[in-house]
C-alpha cells in the first residue's frame, strides 16, 4: 500500500486565536468581527461597556492582563483600547496617558512571542507638510496626538515584534452617532430648518472601520507567516474632505437637502485642542506588501453606517437599490 503524508500546513497549523482590546469600541467591534468571520478564535475585551460577549478587564492591572493573555495564549493582539476624543485627553489628561500610554507598555511586555498591532493615529503628526510616510518625524500639536505617539514609542521598545498602524479620523456602525466625528455631523444634516456651520478648514480622510479591520486581520495572516513582519504602517482612505464637505455628502447619501450648512473657513477662538491642518497618510507600505484594503467609497460606507439612525426604515429601499 501506498503512504499518505499530510503537509505541513495541515498537521502544523495552530487554531489562530487573536486577543482585540477595546472591542466594544467603535473600531473594536469591527475588528473582532473580520476575525470571527475569517476563522480565528476571537477573543474581544473592554471595560466600561464590556458586556456577555467581551471580558471585562482593566488594562492598568499588570496582573489582570498577564491573566487573560497567559489563559488565552492569543497569537495575535490588536490593541484598539484608546482614549481617541483629543478634547477630552485635554480635560482629563491623566486618565488618558494612562491608558494611551501605561497600558501600551503593560500589554507589550505580556507580548513576548505574539504578533502586537496598535492602533495609532494621523494625529503623531502637525499638518503642516502632508503627506506623512511612516519615516517622517513627527510632531503632535495635542496632547492626544503626544500620548499616542508615546505609545507608540512604549509598544516598540518592550516589543520590537510590534506593528504601530497609524488610521486617521475613523467612522463605522456606531451604536449612537456620537461615537465618531464623522459620524456626529448627521444631527446637523438633519436639522434642515435651521442653517448652522460646520469646519471647512482641516482636511480629513475620513476612513470606514471595516476597512482598518481587514488591513488588521490581512497583516495578522501575513505575521504568522513572516515573523519579519514588524515596524510602522500607515492606512487611510482617499477621499480628502472638510467636516462641510462630509455633511454634503452625508446629506446627497441620504436624499437629504444641505442648502442650510455653512462652510466655517476660520477656526473660532476657544475651538478646543488644536488639530493638524492637513495630516494626509502616505500609505505605499501596506500596499506594496500586499496587506492594504480598497478603501469604501465614502457614500457607500455612510449609509451603511447611518440608516439605522434613520427615521424612516422605508427609506433605505431607495436609497441602497
Amino acid at each position: 500500500m501506498g503512504t499518505s503524508y499530510l503537509s505541513y500546513d495541515e498537521v502544523y497549523t495552530p487554531y489562530r486565536r487573536v486577543l482585540v482590546t477595546g472591542a466594544t469600541g467603535l473600531l473594536g467591534r469591527a475588528v473582532y468581527k473580520e476575525f470571527k468571520n475569517n476563522d480565528w478564535d476571537a477573543l474581544g475585551c473592554g471595560y466600561n461597556r464590556a458586556r456577555p460577549c467581551f471580558l471585562k478587564c482593566n488594562l492598568l492591572d499588570e496582573d489582570a492582563v498577564r491573566g487573560v493573555i497567559q489563559g488565552f495564549q492569543p497569537h495575535v493582539i490588536v490593541h484598539c483600547a484608546a482614549e481617541r476624543r483629543p478634547d477630552v485627553v485635554e480635560r482629563h489628561t491623566e486618565a488618558a496617558m494612562n491608558l494611551n500610554v501605561h497600558a501600551c507598555s503593560t500589554l507589550a511586555k505580556e507580548a513576548d512571542g505574539i504578533f502586537l498591532i496598535y492602533i495609532s493615529t494621523d494625529y503623531v503628526f502637525d499638518g503642516r507638510n502632508p503627506p506623512y510616510g511612516e519615516n517622517d518625524a513627527p510632531n503632535p500639536l495635542n496632547l492626544y496626538g503626544k500620548s499616542k505617539l508615546e505609545g507608540e514609542r512604549e509598544i516598540l521598545r518592550h516589543c520590537p515584534g510590534a506593528a504601530v498602524l497609524r488610521v486617521p479620523i475613523l467612522f463605522g456602525e456606531v451604536e449612537k452617532v456620537e461615537e465618531s466625528a464623522v459620524t456626529v455631523l448627521w444631527d446637523r444634516v438633519q436639522e434642515g430648518a435651521e442653517s448652522c456651520t460646520i469646519d471647512h478648514c482641516q482636511q480629513r480622510f475620513p476612513t470606514y472601520t471595516n476597512d482598518v479591520a481587514r488591513v488588521c486581520q490581512n497583516m495578522a495572516e501575513r505575521a504568522l507567516q513572516d515573523p519579519s513582519l514588524r515596524g510602522i504602517f500607515h492606512y487611510s482612505a482617499k477621499e480628502q474632505m472638510t467636516k462641510y464637505e462630509m455633511a454634503c455628502a452625508i446629506a446627497d447619501a441620504f436624499n437629504l437637502p444641505s442648502s442650510h450648512l455653512i462652510p466655517m473657513t476660520e477656526q473660532p477662538a476657544g475651538a478646543g485642542a488644536q488639530r493638524p491642518q492637513n495630516a494626509q497618510l502616505e500609505c505605499s507600505r501596506l500596499e506594496l506588501l500586499g496587506l492594504s484594503a480598497e478603501p469604501t467609497p465614502f457614500k457607500t460606507a455612510i449609509r451603511g453606517s447611518l440608516w439605522p439612525f434613520q427615521h424612516d426604515k422605508r427609506w433605505r429601499q431607495t436609497v441602497f437599490h
